[in-house]
């Protein structure tokens, strides 16, 4: 049973509106609070942001039923806060528990003690919301924030980063090993369901697959050529085995299929025939790299058997050669909100995108963006002509030297104006991934991975807005102070 707030005042707190913050405080968790309670003491917009998040917490079941749940604002609070502060949920389930201003903004008073806060509580919770869901709280919320600012909706910036997956480095040796440790454990619930045997020594198995995993490992981390050219040999000895269990793993899966009275069976060579495609798929790359010598394009690699929308991404960043996650594209407008977002596809590049994704910023702003900067990387002929025809100043220098620097010299004030503003961009990236945990995806899967950058957003926007309201009631105040200059 769930309600989207409570309307009845209690004895132990004040209300949300009446909350007291401490602006001379200059932790992150201010802004937001002070954000949050502007969101709910403005009736229309908490019912729009209350009603998106109750459509999403009960998509398949009913409100007026069953034990009592977290209220739709409270959820919406809890979700803005975990990564608004970078926090994991154990903080979160401590900040919930104690912190008093949070408390109060989570409309719980001091002799509460029903409510449950539990870090497992909260995680099932918050992973209801959908990315779509997302993605229209926060245009509300840029939107109002936009009104009070005034002017910033006429100019945004954007720019890509890549926001990287949670996976170990990744080695086609060390992708097998996960293969089979998750296949040969899953091979002996099957044959216990079964009745069959054959994987007694099922440990063994493990065990010389580890060492053959372990062995490429010292060989690649050798310097010695001489040392270099044993690999290709211990691949096949890897593969050979690999393929072995493989071959009793499938005929173990298709003995499950036809298990019709089972359906735990049935489960069972579900999961077993994924597992077997993934590492059957990074045993053909480990053959086609290695053995035959080939350039196996990134389109046909995996890069993780467990985040296998991960893709690699070499773009020259300095101490990062080598980046394993995806591709984000962030606009931000001349408030600091980042306005508009996209996750990029695993095989789309910046050049690839802008034309289609500033249209999209470009009606989300309502018509109002007259300039726009970008990145060499988005340029190309055909984007430059389009991009002419959404802004009305659209800065786009081109990839080669010569030209950046004819253009450069012929160019506008407003173009030298943008050019000049652009590197201030980094700044927002630097903010989500340091500050709102877009460094490291903590979550799982494509779809967690979504939800994880719209709860980023969510916080740092919030951040924003709660620093816009903080520096009009009191331009002094600690928990309002920013270093972006003024337009």
């Amino acid at each position: 049973m769930r309600k989207a707030y409570s309307r009845q005042r209690r004895f132990d707190c004040s209300s949300v509106a009446e909350v007291q913050l401490n602006f001379a405080c200059r932790d992150e968790i201010v802004p937001i609070l002070a954000a949050l309670q502007f969101l709910y003491t403005d009736h229309d917009l908490r019912r729009k942001i209350t009603k998106l998040v109750a459509d999403d917490l009960n998509r398949h079941t009913r409100r007026d039923v069953g034990r009592t749940g977290f209220d739709d604002w409270q959820v919406v609070v809890l979700a803005a806060v975990r990564l608004g502060c970078n926090l994991d949920y154990d903080k979160l389930q401590d900040l919930a528990e104690n912190h008093r201003a949070l408390r109060g903004i989570l409309d719980v008073g001091d002799w509460d003690g029903q409510t449950s806060f539990l870090w497992k509580r909260l995680r099932n919770t918050i992973c209801l919301l959908r990315p779509e869901t997302l993605q229209q709280i926060n245009h509300l919320i840029v939107e109002h924030g936009q009104r009070l600012h005034g002017e910033a909706r006429h100019t945004v910036r954007a720019d890509s980063f890549v926001t990287e997956s949670d996976i170990h480095y990744p080695t086609e040796s060390s992708l097998i090993w996960d293969g089979v440790r998750k296949i040969v454990p899953l091979c002996v619930a099957l044959a216990g369901e079964l009745g069959m045997g054959g994987w007694r020594q099922h440990q063994h198995l493990q065990k010389r697959i580890k060492q053959s995993a372990r062995l490429i490992s010292q060989i690649s981390a050798s310097k010695s050529p001489r040392v270099k050219a044993r690999l290709p040999a211990a691949y096949e000895e890897l593969l050979e085995r690999t393929q072995q269990i493989l071959e009793r793993a499938k005929f173990l899966a298709i003995q499950g299929e036809n298990e019709p009275f089972s359906l735990k069976a049935m489960g069972l060579a579900k999961q077993l025939g994924h597992w077997i495609s993934l590492v059957e798929q990074v045993c053909d790359t480990a053959h086609r790299r290695v053995v035959l010598k080939e350039q196996v394009p990134n389109a046909d690699k995996l890069f993780s058997l467990f985040e296998t929308h991960t893709q690699l991404y070499r773009r020259g960043k300095a101490g990062e050669p080598n980046q394993f996650g995806r591709l984000v594209l962030v606009f931000e407008d001349a408030a600091g909100f980042i306005s508009h977002y996209h996750l990029m596809d695993r095989d789309a590049q910046d050049a690839g995108v802008i034309v289609e994704q500033t249209r999209e910023a470009q009606k989300l702003h309502g018509g109002e963006i007259e300039s726009a900067s970008f990145d060499r990387g988005f340029h190309t002929p055909e984007n430059a002509e389009e991009l002419v025809k959404i802004l009305r100043h659209p800065c786009l220098p081109p990839r080669h030297p010569r030209q950046f620097a004819e253009q450069t010299a012929n160019a506008s004030v407003e173009f030298r104006r943008s050019r000049q503003r652009h590197p201030g961009i980094e700044s927002a990236i630097g903010a989500l991934q340091a500050g709102n945990g877009l460094k490291r995806c903590r979550d799982h899967s494509e779809l967690g991975l979504a939800r994880y950058l719209g709860l980023a957003v969510l916080g740092r926007n919030l951040h924003v807005l709660g620093k816009l309201l903080i520096a009009r009631r009191d331009a002094d105040a600690a928990a309002a102070l920013s270093k972006r200059k003024a337009a």
